[in-house]
């Protein structure tokens, strides 16, 4: 069962089915499930195919690199499939609080997120120290694990930039608004590895990366700043977008020294083409909504997805999404599904929370004039929303009556961002996963019952 507290959440018809189809919904993009779908490896013949696409490598060795949420995982079950035998060496960064790894030829560690650490910049040296430790050559193959959360997990910091001025700037960055194309616009360029520099590094090598998604619009050189993808970004771009969110005077000098350097073209650009690097992207966010959409189908609803790619400020995409079922956008279906990843600008001296309990809390106002009951379910598919002891919340129509009931005055949670401490309050709203192993954005869906 992947949701921890489901008997505490599921105390009516509406939300047992809102929670049956969050949990389908993760459940199809659980590595296992996707890696077996899309990786085969012949033991005799020694060809790995990818989505058709076959690799010779008997002349050759495997390598094993990479990071993400879902490295771990993905790292146990490319074992599973090659055979760890078959693997000459590998590591993989990722953020495994709630799993016990279990590989014999992959080192995988434990790493910093969203804000990179220590643990992270030791981790990708040593992925680079492995290129010389084993002579990695034109006859051999690297496979890169990729999946969200890479770019806090694998951290590089570009000549002259310490530590803790990129975990400044990833801070600032988080909290300014800007969403997570510019954001990795940003540690792009303020990274060796990041913007196809991994790919390039472990040049002539061919370099096949296995990729999940948490991208609205799965660009390869955006998903985990795209290690293994030639950038289209420049460092004008990056510099640009500090200046967007007037975070330039709040940014430390090494940084700006280092975007205005490669502004000038004092520092080379990222790759801007990569020949022997091939990127696979294995599953989506679309994945885990047509997954939901079946399991809402078993369970006698009609389903409707919306858009795999909801972005914008958080509040404003709740509005109006409420705004077009009370307008009967959506008559003639009563699950209507949702997934991407939207974007809170937080106030000075906000509350705790994320955004699908933000989300959740907003349409508790948003949907107050619902003539009939309705049950909203959101979730982030790593199982931190932001506060890792919570993936997101499920709220209904009974959701704002019983705040009123306990003197809540919802709005001014909701203003300062407190929609935790608001969600607490009411009591069997917050939804517990725990690390759920994937990451491919957040999933939301409305169980509707019109009278």
């Amino acid at each position: 069962m992947i949701i921890k507290n489901r008997e505490e959440l599921a105390t009516t018809g509406l939300r047992k089915q809102a929670l049956d189809i969050i949990e389908a919904g993760i459940a199809r993009v659980l590595p296992p499930a996707i890696m077996k779908s899309a990786v085969g490896y012949d033991l005799n013949s020694k060809i790995l195919t990818i989505h058709g696409d076959k690799y010779d490598i008997h002349t050759g060795r495997i390598f094993i690199i990479g990071g993400g949420k879902a490295s771990g995982l993905m790292a146990e079950t490319i074992e599973s499939i090659t055979g760890s035998e078959n693997i000459a060496a590998g590591i993989v960064t990722c953020n495994s609080r709630d799993h016990d790894h279990k590989t014999d030829r992959i080192e995988i560690i434990e790493a910093g997120h969203p804000v990179p650490d220590s643990r992270g910049v030791n981790a990708v040296e040593r992925i680079l120290a492995l290129k010389d430790k084993y002579s990695i050559n034109e006859n051999d193959l690297v496979i890169c694990l990729i999946s969200g959360g890479g770019s806090a997990l694998m951290p590089c910091p570009a000549g002259g930039i310490n530590l803790e001025d990129k975990q400044t700037v990833t801070g600032l960055l988080l909290s300014s608004g800007a969403d997570i194309h510019e954001i990795n616009t940003v540690r792009k360029h303020l990274s060796k590895i990041k913007g196809g520099g991994l790919g390039s590094f472990f040049s002539p090598a061919t370099v096949i990366s296995l990729i999940i998604s948490d991208v609205i619009g799965n660009d390869l050189d955006v998903i985990a700043s795209g290690p293994t993808s030639p950038d289209r970004s420049t460092f004008l771009d990056a510099q640009n977008v500090l200046e967007k969110y007037g975070l330039l005077s709040r940014t430390p000098e090494s940084v700006v020294s280092c975007l205005r350097k490669g502004c000038r073209g004092e520092v080379p650009e990222t790759p801007k083409s990569l020949a022997n690097c091939r990127n696979y992207i294995i599953g989506d966010n679309m994945l885990a909504l047509e997954a939901m959409a079946d399991k809402a189908g078993e369970t006698g609803l009609k389903p409707y997805i919306v858009t795999s790619e909801q972005k914008g400020e958080t509040a404003e995409a709740a509005e109006l999404r409420a705004a077009e079922i009370l307008d009967r956008k959506y008559a003639g279906y009563d699950a209507v599904i949702i997934g991407g990843e939207t974007t809170p600008t937080l106030p000075p001296g906000h509350g705790k929370g994320g955004r699908n309990q933000h989300y959740a809390a907003v349409s508790m106002l948003a949907m107050e004039e619902y003539p009939g009951e309705w049950t909203l379910s959101s979730a982030g598919t790593d199982g931190s929303d932001f506060l890792p002891e919570a993936a997101g919340a499920i709220v209904d129509n009974n959701s704002f009556s019983t705040a009123k009931s306990k003197g809540l005055d919802v709005k001014s949670y909701t203003d300062r961002y407190d929609s935790n401490t608001l969600l607490k309050k009411i009591c069997r709203s917050l939804i517990v996963t725990g690390s759920t192993g994937t990451n491919v954005g957040d999933i939301i869906v409305y169980i509707l019952n019109r009278k």
